[in-house]
């Protein structure tokens, strides 16, 4: 009986689709031990036995390359070669690349069933492939699939426990590609067609000046369906929620509390004008839920939705291809721009993203620039709701210098850290139009990931602030630091209390800076150091966690270093 099912294949063959069908919603993600590649794992049901499903991590060969490689091997030779069936995926629009690890597969002895995934997509391309002469030939069951509409599936699921050891002679690396082309030849037929426009659209997408204006174009609507989307269910659901609902729910518990007393002020917080104000109030009741669940939570579902649909159609992969190149003065590769896109929606997911990065150099840069130069989109809010009124001019002016210190800290970073960033390897899908399902199964996993990592630590982070600001630890914090916020940065000592509270919501503080009546260029600055300075404590629990102690340290001496820099530059050099 088989115990377990490994679905090994190239990157982008639709492997993950393929596992999605064979488990269903029952997936537990892990780290492989000593390692950052993740490792899904779900089941199978075989009549009334539960067999394991692993998704191990693309790869083009059995001889390991690099970390995701080593980890596929390791896993494949975990479990006697009887007890495990191998499903390998392939990608029917190219086939000759994929089989070649097919028959790396079968030499070693593994018990193989071949997926033949996006058979669709060949017939659109004129491919066509004779399954039954090539299960002949490999002497493997081959079946054709098409994962996203879950044709072949069901055969494919009965197929498995088939799967058998084939005795094949271990050919050299030249006689395998020679055995490729042989095989290619006897089952495969092309038949000649002109370019469609996804066709052409997909060759645009990756070209210098057509792809960077297809991605200026890409960010631009992308950014503007965030906006939208976001402030449509703020203004819609959770705003009306939390005012019309939820604030007389708590006016009505909290009636008999003592208004000023310890438990009022930790849950309730400070009353603003004789009444709960969600942004300010500070309580756990209040502010907490309402930083991420009104405020965070819509920008991040409409961003993950963006996100997802662009994975999904294709774009993503491209627009990393494109952006390489400019990428590696930073010591990092075009793929990074996913996490740093996620940051611009919440800097938490983009840290968590970073994990897509192989190195852990790679990983600290990304997380690094991410924290001190990727304002998320509440935070963007504010700073445009605050400078706005001041002509576009100054708001521009905040982006300007988070972009500069993107670049100068990246370049700084990858001359500073030691290591190499390793070879950067991708593969292209085809645009695609993916299901709605999988998309709303993506955004849910995605959401609710994100509520489990950060909202304990929002929590945690306002429980904390809270109870120093109720036994008045903040004065003291304020007259240790007058001198450095009134001389260096030239702000009044009361906008070190915002400060400080950037250090739980960077957006909440920016809103705290309104009724200290700045002129525009302590605005400006004050602005720019919030969106520069620590990060938010969600984002540092977050950093803590993907660095370690140690690099974290680092990361946060740079901070500290670069924010003083910035607000005294500011001061006394620009804005003068």
């Amino acid at each position: 009986m088989i115990k377990r099912i490994y679905l090994a294949g190239n990157p982008n063959v639709g492997k993950s689709v393929v596992f999605s069908r064979l488990t269903g919603v029952h997936v537990v993600s892990s780290n492989y031990p000593g390692t950052t590649v993740e490792i899904s794992r779900g089941s199978l049901q075989y009549g009334d036995k539960d067999i394991e499903v692993v998704d191990l991590p693309g790869t083009y060969s059995l001889e390991p390359t690099s970390g995701a490689e080593e980890t596929a091997v390791s896993l494949l030779n975990e479990l006697p070669k009887e007890e495990i069936a191998v499903v390998n995926v392939l990608d029917s629009t190219n086939l000759e690349r994929n089989l070649s690890l097919t028959l790396q597969l079968i030499e070693k002895g593994f018990p193989v069933v071949v997926c033949l995934n996006m058979c669709d997509d060949a017939g659109h391309r004129g491919i066509y492939i004779d399954s039954d002469k090539l299960s002949s030939l490999l002497s493997v069951p081959v079946i054709s699939t098409c994962a996203v509409t879950g044709a072949g599936i069901k055969l494919l699921m009965s197929t498995i426990q088939e799967a058998r050891p084939v005795s094949r002679p271990r050919l050299s690396h030249g006689e395998r590609w020679l055995e490729l082309g042989k095989l290619i030849e006897q089952v495969q037929s092309l038949e000649h067609r002109h370019h469609t426009l996804r066709e052409l659209l997909e060759d645009a997408s990756v070209r210098p000046w057509t792809g960077l204006l297809m991605a200026a174009a890409a960010v631009f609507v992308s950014f503007k369906m965030v906006r939208f989307i976001g402030e449509t269910i703020i203004t819609r659901i959770t705003d009306p929620f939390f005012m019309e609902i939820y604030r007389p729910l708590l006016e009505k518990l909290t009636a008999g509390m003592k208004e000023g007393g310890f438990w009022f002020h930790l849950l309730i917080g400070d009353l603003i004008n004789g009444g709960i104000d969600f942004k300010q109030s500070l309580g756990l009741l209040t502010t907490a839920p309402y930083i991420e669940i009104g405020m965070v939570l819509p920008y991040v579902i409409a961003f993950y939705f963006i996100l997802s649909l662009l994975e999904d159609i294709g774009y993503l992969p491209r627009l990393a291809i494109l952006l390489d190149n400019l990428m590696h003065p930073l010591g990092l590769h075009g793929y990074a721009v996913i996490p740093i896109l996620l940051g611009f929606g919440c800097n938490v997911p983009g840290i968590l993203s970073t994990r897509v990065l192989e190195s852990k150099r790679e990983r600290l840069i990304a997380a690094t620039i991410i924290s001190i130069g990727v304002p998320c989109v509440p935070l963007q809010a504010m700073i445009v709701g605050l400078l706005g009124g001041f002509g576009g001019l100054y708001v521009g002016g905040v982006y300007l210098v988070l972009f500069s210190l993107v670049i100068i800290l990246g370049l700084m970073l990858n001359r500073l850290m030691r290591g190499n960033s390793p070879e950067f390897l991708l593969e292209i899908p085809p645009y695609r139009i993916p299901p709605l399902y999988l998309l709303g199964r993506k955004l849910y996993f995605r959401v609710k990931g994100f509520l489990l990592e950060a909202m304990p630590v929002v929590l945690l982070g306002v429980l904390f602030i809270n109870i120093l600001m109720y036994f008045k630890v903040f004065d003291a914090v304020t007259g240790l630091f007058a001198p450095l916020v009134v001389n260096l940065f030239g702000l009044p000592k009361d906008a070190i209390v915002a400060l400080a509270v950037g250090f739980l919501r960077k957006d909440v503080a920016v809103g705290l800076l309104a009724p200290l009546n700045l002129n525009i260029k302590q605005l400006f600055i004050a602005s720019t150091l919030l969106a520069v300075s620590f990060p938010c404590v969600a984002t540092f629990f977050v950093l803590l966690k993907e660095l370690g102690l140690k690099a974290l340290l680092k990361s946060t001496l740079l901070m500290i270093g670069i924010s003083i820099l910035v607000g005294t530059l500011l001061n006394f050099v620009i804005l003068r």
